[in-house]
């Protein structure tokens, strides 16, 4: 099982403290089935760390056409919305909320290949990620991108009530492809996936669906000009 980088404070420290109250246990007190109870929930408190981090190896279907849009992240759509205006696409967007429990891997990925234009952490609460409010205020980092053809698009990551550090090694520059690791959150958290609300624009996903990062179709915004997908 890969595990997750970006998690190696928790799932690397936590190991490492957990093997040493196992030894010192060992050491330090002579009943033997005392010994092996105390090592038995030591491993299995690790492995629910470990299992959250994990990392597993994906790779976007080749039958995707080039307007695809994947979802970014594991879990549950908890919102599908248009607005007048969102300042990833400084126009009408469509607006895919994905909600990540603690059971879902919570590695982010990119819907589509882009260009990271810029990126924006933002202080805020940490609401319970399921409620709608949460969404709106509390800690997130804006990921700002482009495709080759210049549509915009984000991908925006919020952190939760347990939730309480995103990860993002992203610079402006960064060319990444379809399905790349982009980040992660660490813990319960929400993913939205910002795309432009044109009139060709297709949604593929409703309210409840359940969706993994770099596997289920979210929507389609078709090719604008020349040229192709990199």
């Amino acid at each position: 099982m890969r595990l997750a980088p970006a998690g190696i404070r928790e799932w690397g420290g936590g190991g490492l403290i957990a093997l040493i109250i196992a030894v010192m246990c060992w050491l330090l007190i002579s009943t033997i089935w005392v010994n092996w109870i105390i090592t038995g929930i030591l491993a299995v408190l690790w492995f629910a760390v470990a299992w959250f981090f994990r990392d597993p190896s994906r790779r976007p279907s080749s039958s995707f056409g080039i307007g695809a849009m994947i979802s970014p992240a594991d879990g549950c759509i908890s919102a599908v919305e248009r607005v007048d205006h969102h300042e990833f696409i400084d126009g009408p967007a469509i607006i895919v909320r994905i909600f990540l429990s603690v059971l879902n891997v919570h590695v982010n990925r990119t819907p589509c290949a882009v260009e990271v234009i810029r990126t924006d952490y933002r202080r805020g609460r940490f609401l319970d990620a399921r409620t709608e409010e949460s969404a709106k205020v509390n800690e997130c980092n804006l990921i700002f991108c482009r495709r080759d053809d210049s549509v915009l698009l984000g991908v925006r990551q919020v952190s939760g009530a347990i939730a309480r550090r995103i990860v993002c090694p992203l610079e402006p520059g960064d060319r990444l492809a379809r399905g790349v690791r982009l980040g992660m959150i660490k813990f319960g958290s929400t993913t939205e996936l910002v795309v432009p609300d044109l009139d060709d624009a297709v949604v593929h996903v409703s309210v409840g669906d359940r969706v993994k990062g770099a596997v289920t179709l979210l929507a389609e915004v078709p090719w604008r000009g020349s040229g192709t997908e990199v």
